[in-house]
C-alpha cells in the first residue's frame, strides 16, 4: 500500500498535480530506474486498460493491452491511452554509476536521501556529490546524501562520482531535483483604516501545495514586532472592538507543524480612526412594533458607527420630556396612549445622531361579540328573509367574522343573510370575531358571541301557528288577499256592458237581470266595518248560483259574507300587499 501511494505521488510530480494526461508509475519508486532492478511500469489514465499502447525509444513496442509492463531492456519508455494521450517518458538506465532520487513530489521540509549506485550493485567507494557542478560533500565509503529539511534552494541538477570496484572512477548522469513549496508566502489582508469601536479581522492568506494532502499549519501574528497571542491554527486575527491603541504595523508568519518551514508576510499598516455617531437604527420586540394591549414592548437603539462616550435618549411624537435613557426602552403593560412614533437620539458630547421614527401600534383584542337582532331565542316563519349582524364592543381593525351553525362554519363577514328559509335553517347560530398581531398572524385574538336559537315555524294541520314578532293572523291575511283579488278580478275581467241592465235587486241588494242564467258575473259589494276593538274589518259578498226548489229552469242568488279582519293595533301600512284566498 505504501508503495502504491509513492507511485501515485510520483505520478503527481510528473503530471503537475493532476493534469489530464497518461502517467507512468514506477516500482521500485526511484528515478531513474536501473535495469538490474525488477522494474515494473504502470500506465495510468482514462479509458480501458486494453487500449494501452507501449512505446520504447519512440517506437511502438508491439505490446498492446496490458496496463503493467515488466522492463527487461534499458531505454526510454512511454505509454498511450486514447482518452488521456501519451505519458511523460521514463528512461531505464544501465550505466556503470547512477544517482537515484525518490520518485515522489519533493516539498519543503521533507527529509530526502539521494543514493549513488553501481552496475549490478557493485561496491562504490570514494563517493562525491555535486549540485550544479559544485561539490557538496565527500563521503569516504558512503553512497548516500541526506537533504534534511529540504528547502527551495536545494533544487538543481545533481550527480555523483565514485570508484566502482577495480574499474576506476565513474561519474553518473545528472538528475534534476525539484523542491516544491509546502505553502506560499502568506499575505496579510484586512481593512487599513477601521473605525474605533468596530470589529477588526486580519487574515493571513497562504495556499498549501496541491501535490500533497494539506498538513496543519500554524499562524503567528505580530504588531510592531511584538507577538500577539500564541501560534494558532486559524488564519484569522479577530479584534472584537478596536481602539486607537490598536493602530500599528501588522504582519503574520506561517509555520509547518514541526516548524521546519517558516514564512512571514509583508507588513500591513492599520490606523484606527475616530468618527462621530451615525447610522442610528431602532428595533422592537415584538417585531414591527405591534403589541397587544397590556403586553410589554422593548425598543433597542443601535449605532452603526461612532467613537467616544455615548449617551441615549428616547422620545415619542407629541411628548416633550425624554421617556428614558440607555440603549433600551422597556414599556410594561402598554395602553392606548402608548401608540405613536418613537425616536432614539445618540450623542457623543459634540454631535447628535437621530434614528428614523418607528411606529408603535397597540392592538386592542376583540371582546364582547354579539348578534343582532336578539333575543337569544328567535322564531321566524318559513320563507321569510332573515339577516343577522355580528359586532364587537372593542377590537382594533381589521376584524374578521365567522358564522357557526350548530358548531359548523357556514359563512364569513359581519352579516349573515338567510333568504327563503325553511325548517332546515333551524338551529344554534354563533359568530366568532378575530383580529391578530402582525401580517403573519403570530398572535390571534378571538371573541365568541352568545348562542342564538333560531326556530323556523311552518303551518300545521288544522291549527293556526303564531310566529314571534308577526303582528296579525296569517289566516286573516290570506282571506284579505282573497277579497282584494276577487274585487280586482271582477272589475278587470268582467266589465259591465251597455246591454247589461238591472231589472231589480235580489236578496241582499244584489242586482238581478231578466235572464239570470245568461247574465255576466256581478261584482260583490264590499263594505268596511269597524270592530269593537277599533280594528278595520273588510268583507265581501260571495254570491254562488243555486237552482230554485221546484223549478228546474229557475235560479236564485244566495249571498254569503266572508270576513277578513285586520285589527287596528297590529295593522300597519307594511302589511299592504296581494293576498289570496284559496277555497
Amino acid at each position: 500500500m505504501a508503495g502504491r501511494v509513492t507511485l501515485l505521488l510520483w505520478a503527481q510530480t510528473l503530471g503537475l498535480a493532476g493534469a489530464q494526461m497518461s502517467q507512468l508509475l514506477l516500482e521500485p519508486p526511484w528515478r531513474p530506474p536501473v535495469l538490474w532492478d525488477p522494474v515494473t511500469l504502470t500506465c495510468q489514465g482514462s479509458g480501458t486498460t486494453s487500449a494501452t499502447t507501449w512505446y520504447k525509444d519512440g517506437q511502438r513496442s508491439g505490446q498492446q493491452g496490458p496496463e503493467r509492463l515488466t522492463v527487461t531492456k534499458s531505454g526510454t519508455y512511454t505509454c498511450y491511452r486514447p482518452d488521456s494521450g501519451r505519458s511523460p517518458s521514463v528512461t531505464v538506465s544501465k550505466d556503470w554509476l547512477v544517482l537515484q532520487v525518490p520518485a515522489r513530489a519533493l516539498l519543503e521540509g521533507d527529509m530526502v536521501t539521494l543514493r549513488c549506485r553501481a552496475w549490478q550493485n557493485r561496491t562504490v567507494t570514494s563517493v562525491s556529490f555535486y549540485r550544479e557542478g559544485e561539490k557538496l560533500r565527500g563521503l569516504r565509503d558512503g553512497t548516500e546524501l541526506s537533504l534534511s529539511p529540504l528547502q527551495l534552494s536545494d533544487s538543481g541538477r545533481y550527480r555523483c562520482k565514485g570508484r566502482v570496484g577495480y574499474w576506476g572512477s565513474e561519474e553518473s548522469a545528472a538528475v534534476r531535483v525539484t523542491v516544491h513549496e509546502l505553502f506560499s508566502v502568506p499575505v496579510l489582508a484586512g481593512p487599513p483604516e477601521p473605525t474605533e469601536g468596530s470589529p477588526l479581522t486580519l487574515s493571513c492568506l497562504s495556499t498549501p501545495s496541491p501535490l500533497r494532502p494539506p498538513a496543519p499549519l500554524l499562524h503567528v501574528f505580530y504588531r510592531d514586532g511584538q507577538v500577539l497571542g500564541v501560534p494558532q491554527v486559524s488564519p484569522q486575527l479577530l479584534v472584537p472592538s478596536v481602539g486607537v491603541s490598536h493602530s500599528g504595523n501588522y504582519s503574520c508568519q506561517v509555520r509547518s507543524e514541526g516548524g521546519a518551514v517558516r514564512k512571514i508576510s509583508a507588513r500591513l499598516r492599520v490606523t484606527v480612526r475616530r468618527v462621530p455617531p451615525s447610522g442610528v437604527s431602532l428595533s422592537a420586540q415584538p417585531p414591527g412594533g405591534q403589541v397587544a394591549l397590556g403586553d410589554s414592548l422593548v425598543l433597542s437603539c443601535e449605532v452603526a458607527a461612532g467613537t467616544g462616550p455615548r449617551s441615549f435618549s428616547w422620545h415619542r411624537e407629541g411628548s416633550g420630556a425624554p421617556l428614558g435613557t440607555g440603549p433600551r426602552l422597556e414599556l410594561r403593560h402598554v395602553g392606548d396612549n402608548d401608540s405613536g412614533q418613537y425616536r432614539c437620539r445618540v450623542s457623543d458630547g459634540d454631535s447628535v445622531a437621530e434614528s428614523d421614527p418607528l411606529n408603535v401600534t397597540v392592538l386592542v383584542p376583540v371582546a364582547n361579540a354579539t348578534i343582532t337582532p336578539g333575543p337569544l331565542s328567535h322564531q321566524v316563519w318559513s320563507g321569510d328573509p332573515v339577516t343577522l349582524n355580528c359586532s364587537v364592543q372593542v377590537g382594533s381593525a381589521p376584524v374578521t367574522f365567522t358564522w357557526l351553525w350548530n358548531g359548523q362554519e357556514v359563512a364569513q363577514g359581519p352579516l349573515l343573510e338567510l333568504r327563503d328559509i325553511d325548517v332546515g335553517h333551524s338551529g344554534t347560530y354563533q359568530c366568532v370575531a378575530t383580529n391578530q398581531l402582525g401580517q403573519d398572524g403570530h398572535r390571534e385574538f378571538r371573541a365568541l358571541s352568545p348562542e342564538l336559537e333560531l326556530e323556523v315555524t311552518t303551518w300545521g294541520r288544522g291549527d293556526t301557528a303564531v310566529a314571534a314578532g308577526v303582528g296579525s293572523s296569517l289566516l286573516a291575511l290570506v282571506l284579505l288577499v282573497a277579497a282584494i283579488v276577487g274585487w280586482q278580478w271582477c272589475h278587470r275581467r268582467a266589465p259591465r256592458t251597455p246591454q247589461d241592465k238591472s231589472v231589480g235587486e235580489g236578496p241582499g241588494g244584489v242586482p238581478m237581470s231578466p235572464d239570470a242564467t245568461s247574465m255576466p258575473r256581478r261584482c260583490p259589494r264590499r263594505t268596511p266595518a269597524v270592530t269593537p276593538e277599533g280594528g278595520e274589518v273588510l268583507y265581501s259578498d260571495v254570491v254562488p248560483m243555486a237552482r230554485a226548489a221546484g223549478s228546474p229552469g229557475a235560479t236564485r242568488e244566495v249571498p254569503q259574507v266572508t270576513y277578513a279582519e285586520l285589527r287596528g293595533p297590529r295593522w300597519h301600512p307594511g302589511d299592504s300587499g296581494d293576498y289570496e284566498n284559496v277555497l
